[in-house]
C-alpha cells in the first residue's frame, strides 16, 4: 500500500543549454553533467540551483548507446556504435579538455607507456580503448571501486581499475581485463556492479550473485570456458520442450518465480568464472554466492503481448558506514566500508527494492497510478517517470543500513531502550508527483534529478516484435534501438530536490494535521520525516560541517516529536517512547514540560508511553532532579496510572525535591485503598524523616518486624543506597540507621549483597563514607616511598598506616599537631613520610620536592603527579625541571634516577607549555639531541588536537 501525501521534495529547475537532442545522459561526480548526441559528448557544469554552464566538447567515435560514470577514478565509459559495429571506450583525465580541437591520446588498456611520452598524459585527456570478442550491450561502475562490468550476449567481462605508475609523482588511470563471468541461458539487457555484487536483468528475469575471493574454494574458477551441466534439469526439459513447441500459433509461458539465497541455483542459469588478469591475489574472485532469482511472466490478459511489458532500472545502490571523511573532503574508496546493499527494479506498474546483504529481503514494493518508463533510486527517494508525471516515493534504505549497524554493533534489536529506527516494513508513501509533459527518461546524481521530455509523439511507429520473444532467453532481442532523428519540441531540465532540513520541515508541519486526532498517520509521516534526516546523515562525506549541524539538530527534534507521539499515542510500540526520548537529547523535565496536563472531565488519563519513559528514566541513576512542581506532577502521574510503582519513584534520586507532605498524602491513599505493604510503610518512614517528625518515623518502622524491613529494603535499596555521579552514596535514612537502629542496617546490607542488589565492593564502600570519618586514603606516592625500606615490626607499619590516614583525613589541624612530630626523625622512610605528608597539607610543595629528590628520588615523580595541580602545576617546569637538570650536572649515585624522573617531567611539560615557553623553561647547557623528542611533540601536539 502506497500513501499519498503533497509534499514538495522539489525546489528550482533549470534547462540544460543542450544543442542536439540527448540521446544518453549522466551524472558526473558532484558538479559535472554528460550529454551524448550524435558524435560528441558535452559536460556542463552545475554549481548552485540556477547556473548550469557547458564545460568542455569531446567527440566520440559514433553514436553513444550506453554511457555511465565512475567517480572512482573520475572516468566516462561508453559503448558506441559506428558503421554496425560497438565500441567500448573510456575518457579518463576530461577534465583537462579544454577546447574541442584540443589534443587527445588514444591507447589500448594495459599498453604500457614510456615515461618521457606518458608525461605528455599529464595535461591532456586520453582515450582508454578495451576490446572484447563479443559486442558489449550494458555497462556499469563500482562505485566504491570503479571497476567496469561490461555485459555481453553470452558472458560479462570485468576490467579492473588500476593506475600505471610512470614515477613518484605521476601515474596514468589504466584497466586490466581480469575475470570473465560466462552466463547462461539469460542475457543482459541491463547490469549493475557494486564490490563484487552483480545483478543482470533480461526483459523479465534478474539475477543478483556475488563474487568470493575465498581461496578456500578456488576450485571453482574455470581457466578454460567450457558449458556446465544445468543444475536443474527440470528447468533444461522445458527450455528443450519450448524449443519444439514453439510457433506462430502455439505459446507457452514460463510461471513466474522466486528464489532466495542457495535456491536461486535451481533457476536454471549457469554462473562460471573465468580468470583473465594478473591482478594482486586478494583482488581476485575464486566463486560465485547466488544470493536472488526473480522470474516474472508477461501478462497474457490481452491477445497481442505488449512490447513494454519489461523490466527497467536496474540498480544497485550501497550505501556506506557514517563517518567516512577524509582530510580533503572527498570520498576515499579505501575509507569506505560497505553497510549494507539495495537492489532495485521496475515492471512498468509495480517496483521492487531488495536489501542483499547478509539476507536477501524484499523490502518493499511500489505500486505506480500510472505505467512508469523509468526510475532512479536514491538513499533518500525513488524518483518515478511516466509519460507526464516525475514521482517521488519515500525508501525505506537508511532503517534498514541502521538495522545492519545495530546488528554489527551487537544489538540486534534495533527498538530498544538504547536505540529505535521507524521498520522497514513500513508503508511507503508518494511525495509529490509533478507534471511535465513528454517525459522520456531520467537520471540523479548529487541533489539533481535530471530529465529529457519531447512533447511531440513519436513519427515513426516502432515494429512490434512477435510474442514468442518472451518465452526463450536465447531468443531474446536486446539489441540497443537506434535513436529518431533529433527534432524540434525537447528539453533537458535539471530538478533541484531541496534540502533534507528544508523537507522535513513541510513534513513536521503536515503532520500536525493529525496530531490533534491522535491517529497513526501522524507516527508514519514524523516516521518519514526521521528516516529523511537520518538517511541524510548516513554519508557524512557529502556535507559541511554546517549542513552536518543543522542535520543533527533536526534527528534530535524528530526523535522528540516521535517520541511524543509514542508517549501520547496508545499503540502496541508505546515503549518506543523511551529510546526515541533518548536519542532526542531532551531532559526529563524538558519531556514532562511538553505533557499538556489539562483535565477536561475532572479525570486525567496518561498513556503507557509516557508512564514507561518517566518509570524507566527514574529507575536510571540521571544526575538530573526534577523541580518541586514537577514531582508533585510525577507522582499524581503514578498515582493515576500505576500505584505499584509510587513508593519506588518516590526513592529516586530525580525526585529529592518532592514535598515530603505530598508524598505522604499520596502514600496514605494507597493505604486507605487497599495497598499496603512493608515498601509503602518504609516509603512513608523516609519522607517523614525527611520533614523532622521522628514520631511519625518511629511509628512507621514499628509497625513491622525488623525482618519484614529488611525485605523491604531488598525490594527498594535505593532507600538506603543511591549514586550519584557514579559515587555510592548513603541517603539520609541510612545515616539515621546508623546511630539508632545499626544492626537493621547491616543487616539490610548483607542481604542486599547477598541478592545481588549490591556488589561487594559497593557494600565494602558503604560500611567505610558510613564509620569513623577521622581517617582518609592516603596518597599513593607514600606507597612508593615506604617500599623503598623494608619495615620489619608488622605491628609498627600498621600503626604508621594509621598515623598516615589520620593526616590524609579531614578531621585534623596539620599545623597544631606538626609540634607534636617533630621528634620523629626523617632519617627514617616512616618519619620522612609522616613529615612530608605534614608539610604537602600545609602547601609546602618546594620544600616537599627538595626532600623527596634527597632522599627519595624515586618517589618525586608520582609525588608530583598526585600534588601539582590546577594551580600548583607551574611547579612541574619552575621548580622539578631545574633542580633535576641541576642535580644531574652533579652526577652520583642517584643519576639515573634522576634522569629517569627528568623524562617523565618534560613528557608533562611538553604537553602543558606552548612551544615557546616550553624553550625558554630547558636549560642552555642541555644535549640537543636529549630534548629533541620534546621539542617535536611540543610543535606538533596543536595539528593533532
Amino acid at each position: 500500500m502506497v500513501q499519498l501525501y503533497n509534499l514538495h521534495p522539489f525546489g528550482s529547475q533549470q534547462v540544460v543549454p543542450c544543442k542536439l537532442q540527448p540521446e544518453r545522459f549522466c551524472g558526473g561526480g558532484r558538479d559535472t553533467l554528460f550529454v551524448a548526441a550524435g558524435c560528441k559528448v558535452e559536460a556542463f557544469t552545475v554549481v548552485g540551483q540556477e547556473l548550469c554552464q557547458p564545460r568542455c566538447v569531446f567527440s566520440t567515435l559514433g553514436r553513444v548507446l550506453r554511457l555511465a560514470y565512475s567517480e572512482a577514478g573520475d572516468y566516462l565509459v561508453a559503448i558506441e556504435e559506428k558503421n554496425k559495429a560497438t565500441f567500448l571506450r573510456a575518457y579518463v583525465n576530461w577534465r583537462s579538455k579544454r577546447t574541442e580541437n584540443s589534443r587527445v591520446c588514444i591507447r589500448m588498456v594495459g599498453h604500457d607507456m614510456e615515461a618521457p611520452f606518458s608525461e605528455t598524459f599529464r595535461e591532456q585527456m586520453s582515450i582508454v580503448e578495451m576490446p572484447l570478442s563479443e559486442a558489449p550491450l550494458c555497462i556499469s561502475c563500482c562505485p566504491v571501486k570503479g571497476d567496469l562490468l561490461v555485459g555481453c550476449t553470452n558472458n560479462l567481462v570485468l576490467f579492473s581499475l588500476k593506475y600505471q605508475i610512470i614515477n613518484e609523482e605521476f601515474s596514468i588511470l589504466d584497466f586490466e581485463r581480469s575475470l570473465i563471468i560466462h552466463i547462461d541461458n539469460i542475457t543482459p539487457a541491463e547490469i549493475s556492479f557494486c564490490v563484487g555484487y552483480v545483478a543482470v536483468m533480461s526483459e523479465l528475469e534478474v539475477l543478483i550473485v556475488k563474487l568470493e575471493s575465498d581461496p578456500k574454494n578456488r576450485e571453482s574458477v574455470n581457466h578454460h570456458p567450457r558449458k556446465t551441466t544445468n543444475p536443474m534439469k527440470q528447468a533444461e526439459g522445458i527450455s528443450n520442450e519450448t524449443s519444439q513447441l514453439e510457433s506462430d500459433d502455439f505459446v507457452i509461458c514460463q510461471k513466474p518465480m522466486e528464489l532466495l539465497g542457495e535456491k536461486s541455483k535451481q533457476s536454471g542459469i549457469s554462473v562460471t568464472l573465468e580468470s583473465t588478469g594478473l591482478a594482486d591475489e586478494k583482488m581476485k574472485y575464486f566463486h560465485v554466492r547466488h544470493l536472488l532469482y526473480r522470474r516474472f511472466a508477461p501478462d497474457i490478459s490481452s491477445c497481442l503481448l505488449s512490447d513494454d511489458v519489461r523490466l527497467h532500472s536496474l540498480q544497485l545502490l550501497p550505501i556506506y558506514q557514517t563517518g567516512s571523511l577524509t582530510s580533503d573532503r572527498k570520498n576515499s574508496s579505501q575509507e569506505k566500508v560497505l553497510l549494507s546493499l539495495f537492489c532495485f527494479f521496475s515492471l512498468p506498474h509495480v517496483g521492487y527494492l531488495y536489501m542483499i546483504v547478509k539476507s536477501v529481503e524484499l523490502m518493499s514494493v511500489y505500486q505506480y497510478p500510472e505505467k512508469s518508463q523509468q526510475a532512479v533510486l536514491t538513499p533518500q527517494f525513488l524518483h518515478v517517470i511516466t509519460s507526464n508525471n516525475l514521482q517521488c516515493y519515500t525508501v525505506r534504505c537508511s532503517a534498514a543500513a541502521a538495522r545492519e549497524e545495530a546488528a554489527r554493533e551487537e544489538d540486534p534489536y534495533v527498538d530498544t531502550t538504547l536505540k529505535a529506527c521507524p521498520p522497514i516494513s513500513m508503508d511507503v508513501c508518494a511525495l509529490r508527483i509533478q507534471l511535465f509533459i513528454g517525459l522520456k527518461a531520467i537520471c540523479h546524481f548529487k541533489n539533481h534529478v535530471v530529465l529529457l521530455t519531447k512533447a511531440d509523439p513519436e513519427t515513426v511507429p516502432e515494429r512490434r516484435e512477435s510474442p514468442k520473444r518472451f518465452l526463450s532467453r536465447k531468443g531474446t532481442s536486446v539489441n540497443p534501438k537506434t535513436p529518431p532523428v533529433a527534432e524540434a519540441g525537447w528539453n533537458l531540465y535539471i530538478v533541484n530536490t531541496v534540502s533534507p532540513v528544508q523537507l522535513y520541515k513541510e513534513m513536521v508541519d503536515y503532520s500536525n494535521a493529525y496530531k490533534t486526532a491522535k491517529t497513526r498517520s501522524c507516527i508514519h509521516l514524523l516516521s518519514e520525516a526521521h528516516l529523511l534526516v537520518r538517511a541524510a546523515l548516513m554519508d557524512a562525506s557529502q556535507l559541511e560541517p554546517g549542513e552536518k549541524a543543522e542535520l543533527l539538530e533536526a534527528f534530535k527534534e524528530s526523535c522528540g516529536h516521535l517520541g511524543d507521539c509514542y508517549s501520547r499515542l496508545e499503540t502496541q510500540h508505546s515503549h518506543l517512547a523511551l529510546p526515541y526520548y533518548k536519542m532526542s537529547g531532551l531532559s526529563m523535565a524538558e519531556v514532562l514540560d511538553r505533557v499538556d496536563w489539562a483535565v477536561e472531565d475532572g479525570s486525567q488519563k496518561y498513556e503507557r508511553g509516557l508512564i514507561f519513559y518517566i518509570n524507566h528514566s527514574l529507575y536510571e541513576n540521571l544526575d538530573e532532579e526534577l523541580s518541586e512542581e514537577l514531582s508533585a506532577k510525577v507522582v499524581q502521574m503514578f498515582y493515576v496510572a500505576e500505584p505499584k510503582q509510587l513508593p519506588h519513584i518516590l526513592c529516586s534520586p530525580s525526585m529529592k525535591n518532592i514535598d515530603p507532605l505530598t508524598a505522604i498524602k499520596y502514600l496514605r491513599k494507597l493505604d486507605t485503598s487497599g495497598f499496603s505493604s512493608v515498601l509503602v510503610t518504609l516509603a512513608k518512614a523516609a519522607m517523614a524523616l525527611k520533614m523532622g517528625d521522628l514520631d511519625m518515623h518511629r511509628d512507621e518502622m514499628k509497625s513491622h518486624s525488623e525482618m519484614k524491613l529488611v525485605c523491604g529494603f531488598i525490594l527498594e535499596p535505593r532507600l538506603l543506597i543511591q549514586q550519584r555521579k557514579g559515587q555510592i552514596v548513603p541517603t539520609e535514612f541510612a545515616v539515621h540507621l546508623k546511630e539508632t537502629q545499626p544492626g537493621l542496617l547491616v543487616a539490610s546490607v548483607l542481604a542486599l549483597q547477598k541478592n545481588n542488589k549490591i556488589g561487594i565492593e559497593e557494600a565494602d564502600s558503604f560500611f567505610k563514607i558510613n564509620t569513623c570519618s577521622h581517617y582518609g586514603l592516603i596518597n599513593p606516592w607514600v606507597n612508593v616511598l615506604i617500599s623503598s625500606e623494608s619495615l620489619v615490626d608488622k605491628n609498627y607499619m600498621e600503626d604508621l598506616s594509621k598515623l598516615q590516614s589520620l593526616i590524609c583525613g579531614p578531621s585534623f589541624d596539620i599545623a597544631s599537631i606538626v609540634p607534636f612530630l617533630e621528634p620523629l626523625s626523617e632519617d627514617t622512610v616512616a618519619g620522612l613520610s609522616v613529615h612530608v605528608l605534614c608539610h604537602t597539607r600545609l602547601k609546602e610543595y618546594e620544600q616537599c620536592i627538595d626532600r623527596l629528590l634527597e632522599r627519595c628520588p624515586e618517589a618525586v615523580i608520582p609525588y608530583a603527579n598526585h600534588e601539582l595541580k590546577e594551580e600548583n602545576r607551574t611547579l612541574w617546569w619552575k621548580k622539578l625541571l631545574p633542580e633535576l637538570c641541576q642535580r644531574i650536572k652533579c652526577g652520583g649515585e642517584k643519576y639515573q634516577l634522576y634522569v629517569s624522573s627528568l623524562k617523565e617531567t618534560l613528557s608533562v611539560v611538553a604537553v602543558e607549555l606552548e612551544l615557546r615557553d616550553f624553550l625558554n623553561v630547558l636549560p642552555e647547557d642541555g644535549t640537543a639531541a636529549f630534548f629533541l623528542p620534546y621539542l617535536l611533540y611540543c610543535s606538533r601536539k596543536k595539528s593533532l588536537t
